[in-house]
């Protein structure tokens, strides 16, 4: 019997465009997107000021791109500050289209790429909101309209308003209801741990208050403006859980990784822009109180994982018992306790009793977060990344704005006045951030011939405009779910578009939006390859010179022996935190062809040994709490990182600092 041959892995380039995120649908935002750009149109068609309808409702689809699970607190900086940016960019295009010509006009928005490209490497906020000013400058500059600058911005930001506005006053779906839910199954859950025929642990321990028991009654005035927040806090709690039940397993690694993720979206939740400096209702401290709490719990789960011993199943209890208490406003009740057999066994033992003292008490507003200096923003723009960011974008936005305007002059569009359509395109296909050059342009080349095709079909049988505007509701109401794949975006956001552009009085452009969009693909493709000045990779060095920086702080602090638990809080969260981003960033420089994959081949290994060094200056800050002293296994292990650190960063020339030693 022959043995089959496995078959060949696709190349990254490929299996990038290919990979879908997964997840349950997000009702709450099909919602607010059948609610955001529709019923605008709707609204500006009854009133006679279709053109303002066509920008509001353009306003309200940008809006639903960034509107993305999370806290509401979050979703004001995530999508208002980009809404802003989109307002400025519009104005600007609206008079730079006005009163330049065809060169002028050019030069300026290559400009404005240029300095919007890097100021994308600040972060993700920030390349949102630069995406939105280069967007809606070519949009401003090309669309003709009837209404003056001043209107048209008024509009946009009354699009992408009314949008956050619904983000903010709509409760989620099951939210107002959940509560319920959420207290009949935590008092199930505590039922079923106790069990029939078993008497209560003597080793768990209770929550300080006399009535906090299993089950106990759920705070009936959960507010559902803190849902995102509260989920955000309980995956934390979940993520501890499912890395104890993995420590001694070649999962833990993979589980320590999603702890990160879920403490950064957590901390992402709780720390969205406020009126005042700390939170001010009980609900919201009391989530402050809980995710400060879960800080010394995840140290300790990390710092058992990186001793690679299987832990028992009751270890992983506590913390599963407090995330059901986060999602149902509930005590906590008694707390199995770890057998206090080791170090990092009684580091978690404490960390849980704390955890109930917190959760009773219910004060917090440490966050543990390190604000960006202006300073360090201004360095991170000037930088090597932002150079290189900045110098792509500008290049394929500019020569967009070129060819588009050549052919817009020699009437190559013939009576179709959208020539801003290939600068548009070419923003969303080059920006590093937003996924890998060859992937996007893969799946934005295919999205728009589908959603194309599916226009003109729906087009040729749909009544006007009434027809044009119920797709439109379609469309927005199918955005949050095709943000999943980017192919499946561009469809959806194809449909949208020239179901606008039809209502706003253009004949059917299905076949010039592909010929535009594929032109785009082709500018893309050939000028994100070109040979560029300065070293290729900036943005990754730059990632991966972060997270050495960071985390020589956090070695630094731990091995200096301070008490100060707060400041190695921060430390350890802006360590962990900046191995993420470097990594993310890696995944996708890994992702391009190999032209450009390998300006940062060697760049995992790095990360990978940033990251061991993380939790090993975890699980050294652990054992010092508890005995004061390393063992020669600690000291032996940060002596063989410093050695790898110091041999790999050669290879890639990445500036990494020196670690301490630890004597």
């Amino acid at each position: 019997m022959s043995r089959r041959t496995p078959a060949r892995a696709l190349p990254p380039w490929l299996a990038h465009a290919l990979r879908a995120q997964r997840g349950p649908v997000p009702w709450s935002a099909v919602a607010r997107g059948a609610l955001a750009a529709g019923p605008l149109l709707a609204a500006a068609l009854a009133a006679g000021r279709v053109s303002l309808g066509v920008v509001a409702a353009v306003a309200a689809m940008l809006a639903g791109i960034n509107d993305r699970p999370g806290s509401r607190r979050a979703s004001v900086r995530r999508i208002g500050v980009p809404a802003l940016a989109g307002a400025v960019g519009l104005c600007a295009g609206t008079y730079a289209g006005d009163h330049l010509g065809a060169v002028a006009l050019t030069v300026v928005l290559t400009v404005l790429g240029l300095l919007a490209g890097s100021l994308s490497a600040v972060g993700p906020v920030a390349s949102g909101a630069a995406t939105q000013v280069l967007v809606a400058s070519a949009i401003g500059a090309g669309m003709p309209l009837p209404d003056p600058g001043w209107q048209r911005v008024l509009a946009f930001l009354a699009g992408a308003g009314w949008l956050l506005a619904l983000r903010l006053a709509l409760p989620t779906p099951g939210s107002l209801t959940g509560d319920v839910r959420r207290a009949a199954g935590f008092r199930r859950d505590a039922r079923r741990r106790r069990g029939a025929g078993r008497g209560p642990r003597p080793e768990a321990r209770a929550a300080s208050r006399p009535d906090s028991r299993p089950g106990s009654r759920p705070d009936s005035r959960l507010d559902f403006r803190f849902d995102g927040e509260r989920a955000a806090v309980a995956g934390v709690y979940d993520a501890v859980a499912a890395l104890l039940d993995a420590a001694g397993t070649e999962h833990a690694v993979a589980r320590r990784a999603a702890l990160t993720a879920a403490l950064d979206q957590a901390q992402d939740a709780l720390a969205g822009p406020r009126l005042r400096r700390y939170a001010s209702s009980a609900a919201e401290r009391r989530l402050h109180a809980q995710y400060a709490a879960a800080l010394p719990l995840a140290e300790a789960a990390t710092a058992l994982a990186w001793t690679g011993e299987a832990l028992p199943r009751r270890a992983a209890e506590g913390p599963r018992r407090l995330a059901a208490a986060v999602r149902a406003g509930a005590h906590t009740g008694p707390l199995p306790a770890p057998a206090r057999s080791a170090p990092g066994l009684r580091a978690l033992d404490d960390a849980l009793l704390h955890a109930a003292v917190a959760f009773d008490r219910g004060r917090g507003d440490d966050l543990h977060t390190r604000r960006r200096s202006p300073g360090s923003a201004a360095r991170t723009v000037l930088g090597a990344a932002g150079r290189e960011y900045g110098l792509r974008v500008g290049l394929c936005f500019g020569t967009a704005v070129a060819v588009a305007q050549a052919l817009h002059r020699t009437q190559w569009y013939g009576t179709h006045q959208h020539w801003y359509w290939l600068p548009a395109t070419a923003v969303f296909l080059v920006k590093p951030d937003l996924g890998p050059l060859v992937s996007r342009v893969l799946c934005r080349a295919a999205g728009t011939v589908l959603g194309a095709l599916v226009f003109a079909a729906l087009a040729a049988v749909l009544p006007r405009p009434e027809g044009l505007a119920a797709l439109v509701v379609l469309a927005g109401a199918l955005i949050p779910v095709a943000t999943r794949h980017f192919a499946a975006q561009t469809a959806v956001v194809t449909v949208l578009v020239l179901a606008l552009v039809m209502v706003g009085g253009e004949p059917q452009a299905s076949a010039g939006r592909i010929g535009e969009t594929l032109l785009a693909c082709a500018i893309v493709l050939v000028v994100g390859h070109l040979p560029m000045p300065g070293q290729r990779g900036g943005g990754v060095r730059a990632r991966l010179t972060a997270a050495g920086d960071a985390a020589h702080a956090y070695l630094a602090h731990v091995l200096a022996g301070s008490e100060d638990r707060a400041t190695r809080w921060t430390l350890r969260r802006e360590a962990y935190r900046t191995l993420a981003e470097a990594r993310a960033a890696i995944a996708l420089a890994a992702a391009e062809l190999p032209a450009l994959a390998r300006h940062s081949e060697g760049a995992d290994e790095i990360a990978a040994t940033l990251e061991r060094l993380a939790d090993t200056t975890t699980a050294c800050a652990v054992h010092l709490d508890v005995t004061g002293r390393l063992t020669p296994r600690h000291v032996e292990r940060l002596a063989e990182l410093r050695a790898e650190l110091t041999e790999r960063r050669e290879r890639l020339d990445v500036r990494l600092p020196e670690l301490p030693l630890t004597g």
